[in-house]
């Protein structure tokens, strides 16, 4: 059973992201973002997605990393394939997910939101695995923090259509609200 204390989720790893800020003072949290990622894209379990988190990407390793060579970006948490959950950042500081964004007429959703990502696709299901730790996770924070509803969980595409598709068509959006609700 997944808890948090010191806003960190206990009982899963931690590695710390440098790609962080400090929220403005007295910003309640209350926005989720689901994301996908891969690294390189369409492949998985290669560690790339952490170490681009982390700021020790190779990005001569591959020809997609020349592009994130000057990126810095992190997520609150990953869920990996197999349901393993990393955690990049506390719940209550700022990570770099959103980028240029908007939701609910304000912009810089980073700065009331916490974001997580998927390891995928947008052409490719999401695991099993996924979806229960997704929903165990999305469940404790709704209990954790106050201002997140299930009508303020949104993908990556909602708050920056111009720029995001993820976490992509293959992302059951039913099925992950409706075990929410259950």
């Amino acid at each position: 059973m997944l808890s948090i204390e010191n806003h960190i989720l206990q009982d899963v790893r931690f590695l710390e992201s440098p790609n962080f800020s400090e929220r403005p003072e007295n910003e309640e949290i209350s926005l989720l973002v689901i994301h996908n990622i891969s690294l390189p894209p369409g492949e998985f379990g290669t560690q790339c997605i952490e170490q681009l988190f982390c700021n020790k990407l190779d990005c001569d390793a591959h020809p997609y990393f020349d592009s994130l060579r000057e990126l810095r970006v992190s997520s609150h948490l990953l869920i990996d394939r197999c349901g393993e959950i990393t955690q990049f950042v506390p719940f209550n500081l700022k990570a770099w997910h959103a980028g240029d964004s908007e939701f609910d007429g304000r912009n810089n959703c980073n700065e009331f939101s916490i974001g997580i990502e998927l390891e995928g696709t947008d052409f490719e299901s999401f695991t099993e695995f996924q979806y229960e730790k997704l929903v165990e996770i999305t469940s404790l924070l709704l209990v954790s923090y106050k201002g997140l509803t299930p009508n303020r969980i949104v993908g990556h595409s909602d708050i920056a259509p111009q720029r995001k598709t993820d976490p992509g068509p293959f992302f059951d959006w039913k099925r992950f609200l409706g075990a929410l609700e259950a």
